[in-house]
């Protein structure tokens, strides 16, 4: 079985054909700019066929015509990989919000359209560009090839009220839908099975810790293989401070902004979401890899915002091991996660009174893609350093989904 995954944003599409016979990835690649002109030399297509990598430029109208450009490099180019696109068994798109209306992947219907759409005050930038992927898809492919929606909210679905309820007025919850739904659910699902695959123990068995730091960043408590609490809310602005996020905030500080600049609710959460976090600190940083430089320099806003950003993370890890009475282990991943050493170890220093010392020559050397232990296997604590892979899990979903159409 072959399945074609889609993550589609506004202006992007990202895709990755995966043969489920041995889950390898037979291509894969990103079209960026839809909608948007293209400047000279700028190279808005990427494709990834065995190790090499493609890229040209080419004006992308629509999320139709963008499809439509994945489907000619992949049976059509030099480097084709298909014959036809009739060789796709389904595919897979990521939704981000499904609200508490989807708690696992589904097959898309005209329900589950009707659905997104009506959750897309949730997630404004997402569900939209979401929906434009599967509506891309079905304009090209047409409806006998079987779509599925997997949901990034699905994973945290399984909080108990007292972790995803706020204390506001109840009545914002039942009209509003106003509560911690959570995100990256997927590759929080994904790296805390492997994290339990790579131990040897059976998932229900254990308290995991599941770091996904990145450009946007997340920390779910995983209890026996459900998510018990997760750091991102009721959008992806909460928890810790991010690349150009500011994290959970004193919420007077909005209303104090919005009064003394006399700024509107859209200009306060452009502040909030696009000018705050490590590129805020750091004097407009927001890449780790630049922060990193900087610091390196002695630049004493990079030192902060690093200090700042590992002490948030232990305070998140410190509180989810008392929530979970306990924690077996704690697994780093994501961009930073897999590439931020000095990161990984700055947090690691608050963790001593569970016993955590790791392999610092181990933490320098792993490089994004690893798979490393940081620490020793009969530690009552372990530390991982785990590759993610939500294309895959999307694939896994999707698959078995269209195998009980059958």
């Amino acid at each position: 079985m072959k399945i074609l995954v889609i993550n589609c944003g506004s202006s992007s599409l990202k895709f990755q054909l995966i043969d489920m016979k041995d889950e390898s990835v037979i291509c894969k690649g990103s079209i960026e700019r839809i909608g948007l002109p293209i400047s000279g030399g700028e190279n808005n297509i990427i494709y990834k066929v065995n190790d090499q990598t493609f890229l040209s430029d080419k004006s992308v109208p629509t999320h139709v015509d963008a499809f439509n450009t994945v489907k000619e490099l992949m049976t059509e180019s030099e480097n084709k990989v298909l014959d036809s696109f009739d060789e796709i068994d389904a595919i897979g798109h990521r939704v981000v919000q499904g609200g508490d209306r989807y708690t696992k992947s589904v097959l898309i219907d005209e329900k589950v359209v009707k659905d997104i759409e009506e959750l897309e005050p949730l997630a404004p930038l997402h569900n939209p560009a979401n929906l434009q992927g599967y509506e891309a898809c079905l304009a090209v492919v047409g409806p006998d090839v079987p779509q599925i929606a997997v949901f990034d909210t699905a994973f945290h679905s399984t909080m108990p009220p007292m972790a995803y309820m706020y204390a506001l007025p109840y009545e914002f919850y039942e009209k509003y839908g106003i509560r911690r739904y959570g995100f990256h659910g997927t590759s929080h699902r994904y790296i805390s099975h492997r994290c339990a695959q790579f131990m040897g123990e059976k998932i229900e068995k254990l308290k995991i810790i599941t770091c996904h730091l990145g450009n946007g960043s997340s920390i779910a408590a995983v209890k026996f293989g459900k998510v018990f609490d997760t750091s991102m809310g009721f959008t992806p602005l909460d928890g810790f401070m991010m690349g150009t996020r500011s994290g959970g905030i004193d919420p007077s500080v909005v209303t104090f902004l919005q009064e003394k600049l006399s700024l509107s609710p859209h200009q306060v959460e452009e502040i909030l979401n696009k000018q705050s976090g490590v590129s805020a600190i750091s004097g407009g940083y927001s890449d780790d890899r630049d922060v990193v430089a900087k610091q390196n320099q002695g630049d004493q806003r990079a030192i902060l915002a690093h200090e700042m950003q590992a002490y948030q993370i232990a305070k998140y890890i410190g509180s989810y091991v008392a929530a979970m009475n306990g924690v077996d282990a704690i697994v780093f991943t994501g961009g930073i996660g897999e590439n931020g050493f000095w990161l990984r170890s700055k947090i690691c220093s608050y963790l001593g009174f569970l016993g955590v010392e790791i392999n610092q020559s181990i933490n320098q050397k792993t490089v994004k893609g690893a798979e490393a232990e940081l620490t020793h296997p009969t530690d009552n604590v372990r530390v991982f350093i785990l590759a993610t892979n939500e294309e895959l899990m999307i694939a896994r979903d999707t698959k078995a989904i269209v195998e009980n159409l059958k």
